[in-house]
């Protein structure tokens, strides 16, 4: 198991926020910071790190999830057996997608890369477009009924302040351990 969650977390994430970047990076030019004087430098570093940081605590939140309740990985062709809905996901749908647009955000903004900002967009749009064109389907054909009702109570991108508690039984908001 652990090493399915692996090959996951490398061919997913890690590929689209540290590989390609690199890649990115190395190929076309890029100014630190956008080349912004000094206080504007510090103000876009701290951005930076705020940014990915969060973005990491969401990307971390959501792995530990899948691993710990859904029995499955983050990956497509591997996916969660249950569907999960305590923790970040008592808020929002898609933690690790916001994860991953917030860890290039500031990634885009510390290093200065027009490349990597159009990666970044490219990556945001292009989510914004598969999660409810297709994966929102493919989680309605798994879960059914249960991924309908939690798909009407929770948002799928801009978190509710308050935790979503369902009160069914077959979903497991109930387990916060």
């Amino acid at each position: 198991m652990l090493l399915r969650h692996l090959a996951s977390i490398l061919a997913l994430p890690v590929t689209v926020i540290c590989i390609l970047p690199v890649v990115l990076v190395s190929l076309f030019p890029y100014v630190p910071f956008w080349g912004a004087p000094y206080y504007a430098a510090m103000l876009l570093l701290v951005s930076g790190i705020v940014f990915s940081g969060l973005g990491f605590f969401l990307l971390y939140s959501t792995i530990s999830l899948f691993i710990k309740r859904g029995n499955g990985t983050i990956a497509p062709w591997d996916p969660p057996k249950k569907l999960i809905v305590i923790g970040i996901h008592a808020h929002v749908r898609n933690p690790m997608h916001i994860g991953v647009f917030l860890i290039l955000t500031g990634e885009s903004i510390v290093i200065g890369s027009v490349a990597l900002t159009v990666w970044t967009l490219f990556f945001v749009v292009g989510n914004l477009l598969y999660v409810p064109l297709v994966e929102e389907r493919k989680l309605a054909e798994r879960f059914g009924g249960e991924y309908l009702i939690y798909k009407k109570r929770v948002p799928r991108w801009i978190p509710r302040l308050s935790s979503w508690k369902s009160n069914s039984k077959n979903l497991n908001a109930g387990n916060t351990s």
